[in-house]
């Protein structure tokens, strides 16, 4: 019941903070330089502009939010036959409130609390970042051909490695998911760290540290941890007014860490809830480990993970796709082990300004366990979804999962069922 009321508290502090600063004057809700909107309108971004046509207007305060609920209809089977029985019913509303802020001219911040989510029904702070696209703050014009070609980012923020995670669901986050889950192994984790851009014309790339923290702390561990890498290189051009290509490739690689966060690092949770392994918040997905077990003798481990993303949109006809490897060890392992993440979407998007879709995902995961067992995971989902209005979606699938080569409760596992979620964002 508290957990309940504290939910509703704070939805209704949403509502109320969101309709009200609607009526302020100096509020331009999509004014905002270099900012993607949470809404239709910002389907398919990716990183936010680096071009913008919008003029600073002062101090401005946006407050957004998001909000999310499904209905699930799924059953799950295993080898023993032992798993506990699922009912159709809705899973927990999850919600976000989000503030961005224009601080100066090519400066902005943003920050994102869940105000609910599976794992926490309490309020906490996902992350944040600084956001400069512009020295002007300095002095108009100071290092204007710099600015013409140099984006910085810093703060305890999402890192950018590979493009799945600009269109995964983020607890209430979700209009930019054309499906209800997120990929098998969700490379998704919130660290301290900068990333510095370099855009010309249609190609950019980026380079970043981050501290390889996903909970902070200064008192000095057993293992030291060393600043873990990033970099990504894109090209991304409207051919034509029917055709855009984009293809993009990241790297992340952590040298030393006793906890490396890549694949567990959501502490939202995942969209299926309680398959195969009820209580788990993030089942359905799936974490490649590179560090010891808790509890056992302290060791470090070591990983580099590789994707690369085109995505391709003619007209109403969309393909993303992923090809990621991931290869690591703990340091008491004689050798490395690698795995290997493959995914496919097809969409149709069609209406006058593309308000409906329907389509097909198809997702894989193979490789080997600690302990040598070679393991596979595979997915598909279709489904479809319509805008109600710029900030409304509904999504409808049918999805089925199966795991192959597993030992225990996931030894010859499977789920599959209906999911349908209503999407909030403003």
């Amino acid at each position: 019941m508290k957990s309940q009321a504290k939910y509703i508290t704070a939805m209704l502090l949403t509502f109320v903070l969101g309709a009200f600063l609607s009526t302020v004057h100096a509020q331009e809700r999509n004014d905002i330089q270099y900012y993607t909107p949470p809404t239709q309108a910002g389907l398919n971004e990716f990183e936010s502009p680096f071009t913008t046509d919008k003029e600073f207007q002062g101090f401005q305060v946006r407050i957004g939010g998001a909000n999310t609920l499904q209905f699930q209809g799924i059953s799950h089977d295993n080898d023993a036959g032992d798993l506990a029985d699922l009912e159709n019913n809705f899973n927990l509303a999850t919600s976000n409130l989000d503030l961005d802020v224009a601080l100066a001219p090519g400066m902005r911040m943003h920050l994102r609390t869940y105000l609910s989510s599976q794992h926490h029904t309490e309020t906490y702070v996902k992350g944040g970042y600084l956001q400069i696209d512009s020295f002007d703050f300095i002095e108009e014009g100071f290092l204007a051909g710099l600015s013409d070609h140099v984006r910085i980012k810093v703060g305890h923020m999402e890192n950018n490695y590979g493009d799945n995670h600009f269109r995964r669901s983020d607890n209430g986050a979700t209009i930019n998911n054309p499906f209800v889950g997120n990929y098998i192994m969700d490379s998704f984790t919130t660290e301290v760290g900068g990333e510095v851009y370099v855009y010309s014309g249609d190609v950019f790339g980026m380079v970043g540290l981050t501290n390889g923290k996903l909970n902070q702390s200064t008192v000095e561990g057993d293992i030291k941890t060393k600043p873990s890498f990033l970099a990504k290189v894109g090209y991304d051009s409207q051919v034509n007014e029917d055709l855009r290509v984009r293809l993009t490739g990241s790297i992340f690689r952590v040298g030393q860490n006793s906890s490396i966060y890549l694949y567990s690092g959501d502490r939202a949770g995942s969209r299926y809830y309680n398959v195969i392994e009820p209580g788990n918040f993030r089942a359905g997905r799936y974490a490649p480990t590179f560090t010891p077990p808790r509890g056992s003798a302290p060791a470090a481990g070591e990983m580099t993970a590789i994707m690369i993303n085109p995505f391709v949109k003619y007209q109403g006809l969309e393909f993303y796709g992923v090809f990621e490897n991931v290869s690591g060890q703990i340091e008491t392992e004689s050798s490395s082990r690698s795995f290997t993440q493959l995914g496919a979407e097809l969409l149709y998007r069609f209406g006058a300004a593309e308000d409906f879709y329907v389509g097909g995902r198809y997702n894989s995961v193979s490789g080997e366990e600690l302990g040598g067992n070679d393991i596979s995971i595979s997915r598909v989902n279709i489904g479809g979804g319509w805008f109600m209005t710029e900030n409304v979606l509904t999504k409808l699938e049918y999805v089925t999962q199966s795991y192959d080569d597993f030992t225990g409760t996931y030894a010859g596992a499977e789920f599959s069922g209906i999911m349908l979620e209503a999407v909030i964002s403003f």
